[in-house]
């Protein structure tokens, strides 16, 4: 019976859960502490070691890293303290077991394909829009890193931009026009504080009023309540990213996308005008027998995909 471990690494917290027989176990969660590369790497090594058993094959970990796959080095990092680093051979070296390192959205992707102990969908694209907008794709039933390991990054396509004197100087990322720059967590902060000053009479409105300030979790609630401005705010935030799902579709015509990350908390809210749009900017023919929903996986798709990586990876799947 194969039996790996999965560790989600993010900025504040490790999840670790063991995956055996196809079942994964109930992941723990930890904090890390704010320091350097070499005390998150103790912080990864205590957490496999406290799941750990002599049955214990391989280990994958997914990290918010642009990552040279075959290497295991990571180029760069967001919101961990991970640049340039070979993390993969430090990992394999202290642990003594094989040890795979990916990113972490490539990872929630690999999570939402697999069924029933086996990669079940063909071809899946996730977009997962949380604080930026990341993504993942799996191709032909395996995921798919592009030359060196770095492919899937869908929240810095284009999706709105002036070209009509030409391109523009490029900005710091995200660019300009970006679909992270217009539909992640914090463009949703921005739109709700806007819908916020615009309508003071609205609940998000009466919210900034009080308290000072209105966050796009703000805006999530009040349009679960029915506030106009709140769903309005939400239907400009899924409607940009139509278009980056549309552009997706248009590309790879993939079987299924999937919209994942802290956003989708807004369920249909988001669901519906993204998908709305992002078919009406579909050539006619492409896209019909794609499936555009919500991610299913929820918090565990991390870790999940971390410890089917090291099962695949392995030869466990």
């Amino acid at each position: 019976m194969s039996e790996t471990i999965g560790v989600d690494v993010g900025g504040t917290k490790i999840a670790v859960a063991m995956l055996r027989g196809g079942e994964l176990g109930e992941p723990s969660l930890r904090p890390t502490v704010e320091g350097d590369a070499e005390e998150l790497l103790a912080e990864i090594i205590d957490a496999v070691n406290g799941l750990r058993t002599p049955a214990t094959e391989a280990v994958g970990v997914g990290v918010p890293s642009v990552v040279d796959f075959a290497s295991g080095r990571l180029r760069s990092s967001v919101n961990v303290p991970f640049q340039d680093l070979p993390v993969r051979g430090l990992l394999t070296e202290r642990l003594g077991l094989p040890v795979f390192v990916d990113n972490d959205a490539t990872l929630a992707a690999l999570a939402e394909a697999y069924e029933e102990g086996r990669i079940a969908v063909d071809s899946l694209i996730i977009f997962t829009v949380g604080t930026g907008v990341g993504g993942g794709l799996v191709l032909g039933g395996k995921v798919h890193r592009g030359r060196t390991g770095a492919a899937g990054e869908v929240g810095h396509t284009i999706v709105g931009m002036d070209l009509e004197r030409g391109a523009p100087p490029p900005s710091e990322f995200p660019q300009a026009g970006s679909l992270e720059s217009l539909a992640a967590g914090r463009e949703l902060d921005r739109l709700a504080e806007a819908a916020a000053q615009a309508e003071p009479k609205s609940a998000l409105g009466r919210r900034l009023a009080e308290v000072g300030e209105v966050s796009g979790a703000d805006a999530v609630d009040a349009a679960r309540d029915g506030d106009e401005a709140a769903v309005d705010a939400l239907r400009i935030l899924g409607e940009r990213l139509g278009i980056g799902i549309a552009n997706a579709i248009n590309l790879l015509e993939p079987e299924v996308v999937v919209i994942g990350g802290g956003v989708s908390s807004a369920g249909d809210l988001i669901l519906e005008p993204a998908r709305r749009v992002a078919m009406q900017y579909v050539l006619d023919g492409v896209g019909t027998e794609t499936e555009i929903r919500l991610a299913r996986r929820g918090n565990e798709a991390g870790v999940l995909g971390a410890a089917l990586l090291a099962a695949i990876e392995h030869g466990g799947i």
